[in-house]
């Protein structure tokens, strides 16, 4: 019987592990390009917008990071009410009102109006890049999450491939009904977040108990298996929802994470208007197409790096050597001269940022879950948004006194490395039952 049992269990795995990755992934992916296109086209629009709304280089770092303020006031809540409530009732409500008030901000005559939207605009999404992290750990186990967490956060670079030229063609040819393109730009990437937002309400299940995807054997193996490994972190980390939000680990993660969001967004906000000095007199449609570049670097690297982190069951290390490389690429932006060698770099810099991405964003739920890992993802979260309105606006005032944009790529390295150092601080994950729940399974060894 024994004999009999485990090619059977290995079959459920196999069989469960594949629909997951075919059926909630892409749909998962899907909804954070839609999110990142509405988050960064600021970058693009400011191309024009600056310009006619007299913005300065200091006001415009403030109105890319004013959104992560309010952001990160709801992320604690957002993720608590998330598994409170549900995941597709909450993520769609999350979806239709950033969508709706993304498209009004094409509408905005002022900079203060500006100030006023972005930070609305937080508000509305605020909780849904943690909510998405929850939301998987209710799906996949350990051994899993780099992989998933990445293909996730791929949303990212894809959304700067496809939205770079996408935006630079909306720039250069969209002028209808005396409309500046700019203002086009966000009404048009505003409207998929309100068609996916309906879309996800009526198709993503909020729990393997809703799957329909899934045989009553398969849903009974994946609860298992999620329940196993929540009950060893339990053991082995005792950490309420409470005790989250005070817990000495999740604050050291907190911590790098706001290096990350100082990196992350200080490339992705000021990167179109780096590659246009370097570019001068390209037109905005090439721009786009160059600013693709560092990202289709970062997008490979990043899958690859997250499938060696799970295979090896390793994070720290796998965050903090892309992160040095990203480092050192940033500390060197300054000596560059030439077009080729600042995309080279900013190739570099984009391999640093997503490359750390994946495997960093599996820490928190190696010891947190339930309503801990609620409130937990959302305290790293929230912390990294924070840098997220840091970097842009040190950017823009660095930008502003020296009138170069090289002050804050140094930014950005130091950042990186800062992240690295702090990674290294982490202790080393003991192998404890949660990579070992499915023992029949050897493929992973």
């Amino acid at each position: 019987m024994g004999i009999e049992t485990a090619p059977r269990a290995m079959s459920i795995e196999a069989r469960t592990i594949r629909k997951l990755k075919v059926r909630i992934l892409p749909f998962v992916w899907l909804l954070y390009i839609v999110a990142f296109l509405d988050r960064i086209n600021i970058g693009f629009a400011a191309l024009t917008m600056n310009k006619e709304l007299a913005i300065t280089s200091q006001q415009f770092g403030f109105v890319a990071g004013i959104f992560f303020v309010s952001y990160s006031i709801c992320e604690i809540p957002s993720n608590l009410l998330l598994h409170k409530i549900g995941a597709r009732i909450w993520l769609a409500r999350i979806l239709l009102t950033w969508g709706i008030l993304a498209t009004l901000t094409g509408f905005v005559h002022s900079v203060h109006q500006l100030y006023a939207m972005r930070f609305l605009l937080g508000l509305a999404e605020g909780g849904y890049f943690p909510g998405i992290l929850l939301y998987l750990t209710y799906w996949f186990r350990q051994r899993e999450q780099a992989q998933a967490v990445a293909l996730f956060i791929t949303g990212i670079p894809v959304a700067n491939i496809l939205g770079a030229p996408l935006s630079g063609l909306i720039l250069d040819h969209m002028h209808a009904f005396g409309l500046g393109s700019w203002r086009w730009l966000l009404i048009l990437e505003g409207i998929p977040a309100v068609v996916c937002g309906v879309l996800t309400y009526f198709l993503l299940p909020s729990g393997p108990a809703e799957a329909k995807f899934l045989t009553p054997d398969e849903k009974t193996w994946i609860a298992e298996q999620i329940r196993m490994e929540d009950e060893d972190k339990r053991r082995a980390h005792p950490v309420s929802a409470i005790r989250a939000l005070v817990h000495g680990r999740v604050w050291h993660l907190a911590a790098i994470a706001f290096t990350v969001g100082t990196s992350v967004y200080t490339a992705i906000f000021w990167m179109p208007q780096i590659v246009r000095a370097a570019a001068t007199g390209y037109s905005n449609t090439l721009i786009g197409l160059l600013v693709a570049i560092p990202n289709v670097a970062g997008l490979a690297l990043m899958i690859v790096i997250s499938r060696s982190s799970d295979r090896r069951l390793e994070r720290r290390w796998h965050t903090a050597v892309p992160a040095i490389v990203g480092g050192i690429a940033c500390l060197s932006f300054g000596a560059s001269h030439s077009l080729f060698l600042s995309i080279a770099l900013l190739s570099l810099l984009a391999v640093g940022i997503y490359g750390a991405s994946g495997p960093f964003w599996t820490l928190p739920s190696q010891f947190l879950s339930g309503f801990s890992a609620a409130a937990g993802i959302a305290v790293v979260s929230s912390i990294a948004n924070l840098g997220g309105f840091a970097g842009p606006y040190a950017v823009g005032l660095i930008g502003q006194k020296t009138g170069s944009l090289n002050g804050g790529m140094t930014l950005a390295g130091i950042a990186l490395l800062v992240l690295a150092s702090l990674v290294l601080l982490l202790p080393k994950r003991p192998r404890t039952l949660a990579g070992e729940f499915a023992r029949p399974s050897t493929h992973d060894s």
